[in-house]
């Protein structure tokens, strides 16, 4: 890591000390942070999708662990399919696929080819993912790369393409936005007037920040280094634009869509409740989120988790000035093997 890259982290990092427990990691992130931070700054940010604490968090992927199983189960159940069971080529391939996840990416190409409106911007027929961060977890279709981040919100943007003009948006603010996806599919998709804002607690931002600067050019973004206190105009930003998530205070004005995937289900609920007082008050026209139905696992003395699980309804109850407009689990979301439901909820501004 460049020194420049490791004093931006290392502000960044030492600044969100000194925040309200509104913006500081709650149960689910708290140690995490600090893990991925300290391999970040051992191994560099242009590695950062290869290293264990990121593929574990922030990182999502279709093959172990996020299925249920560890490298060394799928190695070894290989290993006996072939040297045990003698299982033919075509068995063994069909069995390695899904071990690995390609199954399930293939699954959600499929979905996103079927349902994809290609005349409607952001143009999601044509994206195709950068390769920074050295990733081990990418699949390609059609000599363009994927993964399960960038498949989770190209099928999102497809879904939210059946609901409402997506021509017409030209603000988005995300909480949460992982390593930059949503930025990056933007980027691509020939929406000109776009204005994308990522606010993430440290690291996260600064890994996004690194991220973007690569996917969609370096001139096209601003970063947390970049702005000091002052009040921040969302008519005067670039492209993109990646903060830290206490400067969600800072924001001025108003966005056409905020976005939320698979990140408020980790935080507490007093956490997403001041958020989304900010969304409210900067009188976003659209609400997209995916989290967990049922709310994300209770921490325990021997696993990660959160002290209050979230549910999709919670959410509405916060957005008193918003009406839902479309829930969906397939084939837009996900749902589990032990029946837990990523939905998708899209809601309407209905109070100015």
């Amino acid at each position: 890591m460049s020194t420049k890259n490791f004093l931006e982290l290392e502000k960044s990092m030492a600044d969100l000390e000194n925040k309200s427990d509104f913006y500081k990691p709650t149960s689910f992130w708290r140690e995490a942070t600090i893990k991925i931070a300290d391999q970040i700054n051992t191994s560099g940010v242009e590695n950062f999708r290869n290293i264990s604490s990121s593929l574990d968090f922030f990182v999502p992927n279709f093959g172990p662990p996020a299925n249920g199983f560890s490298k060394n189960e799928v190695n070894s159940l290989l290993s006996f399919a072939s040297a045990d069971l003698k299982l033919s080529k075509k068995a063994l391939m069909t069995l390695e696929q899904y071990l690995s996840g390609f199954f399930h990416s293939r699954s959600d190409y499929r979905v996103l080819l079927a349902s994809d409106n290609e005349k409607k911007r952001p143009y999601l027929h044509k994206f195709n993912e950068c390769t920074f961060g050295h990733p081990i977890e990418q699949v390609q279709f059609d000599d363009r790369n994927y993964s399960r981040s960038s498949l989770n919100y190209l099928l999102g943007l497809s879904f939210l393409k059946q609901h409402i003009d997506t021509d017409a948006i030209e603000t988005v603010l995300e909480i949460g936005g992982g390593f930059g996806t949503l930025g990056e599919i933007l980027s691509q998709g020939g929406m000109e007037n776009i204005k994308y804002i990522d606010i993430d607690i440290p690291p996260m931002q600064h890994i996004a920040a690194e991220y973007l600067k690569a996917a969609a050019g370096r001139e096209n973004i601003l970063s947390y280094a970049n702005i000091g206190n002052e009040k921040i105009n969302i008519s005067s930003l670039p492209m993109i634009t990646v903060l830290c998530n206490w400067q969600i205070e800072q924001l001025m004005g108003e966005i056409d869509l905020f976005v939320n995937f698979i990140s408020f289900q980790e935080m507490e609920p007093f956490v997403v409740s001041n958020y989304l007082s900010h969304v409210d008050r900067l009188k976003s026209k659209w609400i997209f989120l995916r989290n967990m139905r049922e709310g994300k696992q209770k921490k325990t003395a021997n696993s990660v988790g959160v002290e209050t699980p979230i549910l999709s309804e919670d959410y509405l109850k916060m957005l008193k000035n918003y009406q839902l407009i479309a829930r969906n689990v397939h084939p837009f979301g996900y749902e589990t093997v032990d029946g837990f439901h990523s939905e998708l909820l899209l809601l309407e501004r209905v109070s100015q």
